[in-house]
């Protein structure tokens, strides 16, 4: 499967094609085939286009031209050329997201959450000195991600709207994951289990790197490094459950139907993760789950105005953080009417 930035590349390719004089009838069937093969290709395409008019208007406007007209762009890597012919994109490089910078939080916050994590921390070491015993809460609000370190060097990464309830004892590490979804990058250590549990399923790992996400309905667990033990209470009679071995790779839902577990190439199973970066990524999804997603991380929530629009599919790479601008995307390429108050976007099919 083609990565975001292939997909970006080759949408780029096309529209330099598509704006050369010399495009057939043929290469636009093969355009339009390209662009309905797959939700991602279009939205990359509304995407590369839109930065390329909108580069082009302001550019515009700062030469002090008549709208509609384009200025040259000399000495750029995708300059036109002396006849005026279209810009070649196809060396278009799009520049990788720098996992290094800080994510923004309101200071505010900040103090917040250190002055908590020190209460605790205090709390919590007084714990250990008499009892053996560690307990500590982690918590993050709507649109924050809360990167914490456990006393045991383990890191807990929590997504939006998150919660941890932590237990270190000298035989077994615990961790309640009271809703939302934490990533945990697991120290290694053979004599203590590292175990998250919730809603009645255990995820035991020794040294990994592994999520876990609560929702309603079921839980979803992604393995990126080394290998977990998906455990699940007994049934009501008494009588065992499964257990699910999960290496890298893996993305296992379980639920009231049992566990299904995909096995994919630990790149593909990142993908489900990059809300650790500020990012969603959809293939094929349809817009009442995509909406839902967005919903996780803004107060400022999408609704649907129809059942007609809820269906639709789409497919991308989108900042959560930017609802009003996926909602002005879809407006552009797809039958879709946005209505935006203050407290919600609502998407109506047109």
């Amino acid at each position: 499967m083609a990565d975001s930035r292939q997909i970006e590349a080759q949408a780029a390719d096309w529209l330099a094609r598509r704006d050369a004089e010399d495009w057939t009838t043929g290469e636009q069937q093969a355009l339009d085939a390209w662009l309905s093969a797959s939700s991602r290709h279009k939205v990359a395409f509304l995407r590369v286009q839109s930065a390329w008019n909108e580069t082009g208007r302001l550019q515009a406007l700062a030469a002090g031209l008549p709208a509609g007209t384009l200025p040259a762009r000399a000495g750029s890597a995708i300059a036109s050329d002396a006849t005026g012919a279209a810009p070649d994109l196809r060396d278009l490089r799009f520049a990788p997201r720098d996992r290094s910078t800080p994510r923004r939080r309101g200071w505010q916050h900040g103090i917040a959450a250190a002055l908590t994590l020190v209460a605790l921390g205090s709390a919590a070491w007084g714990s250990w000195q008499l009892t053996g015993r560690e307990q500590a809460s982690y918590a993050s609000g709507v649109g924050q991600i809360q990167t914490v370190t456990l006393p045991d060097g383990s890191v807990a990464t929590l997504s939006s709207d998150s919660r941890v309830d932590v237990q270190i004892s000298r035989g077994e590490r615990h961790v309640a994951l009271a809703k939302g979804e934490a990533f945990f990058d697991v120290a290694h250590d053979t004599r203590r289990p590292f175990v998250v549990e919730t809603d009645g399923r255990r995820v035991a790992a020794v040294g990994t790197r592994f999520s876990v996400r609560r929702d309603p309905q079921e839980i979803r667990v992604v393995v990126t490094e080394g290998k977990v033990r998906l455990e699940s209470r007994p049934a009501p009679d008494g009588t065992a459950q499964p257990v699910s071995l999960l290496p890298a790779g893996s993305v296992a839902t379980a639920g009231r139907n049992g566990v299904l577990v995909r096995s994919l190439p630990v790149a593909e199973a990142e993908r489900f993760l990059e809300w650790r970066d500020g990012f969603l990524t959809f293939d094929d999804t349809s817009l009442a789950d995509a909406a839902a997603e967005f919903n996780r991380f803004n107060t400022r929530k999408l609704e649907l105005g129809d059942a007609a629009v809820a269906d639709l599919r789409v497919g991308g790479n989108f900042r959560w953080s930017n609802a009003d601008g996926f909602a002005h995307l879809l407006e552009q390429g797809f039958p879709v009417r946005a209505e935006r108050h203050a407290d919600r976007i609502v998407l109506h099919t047109r």
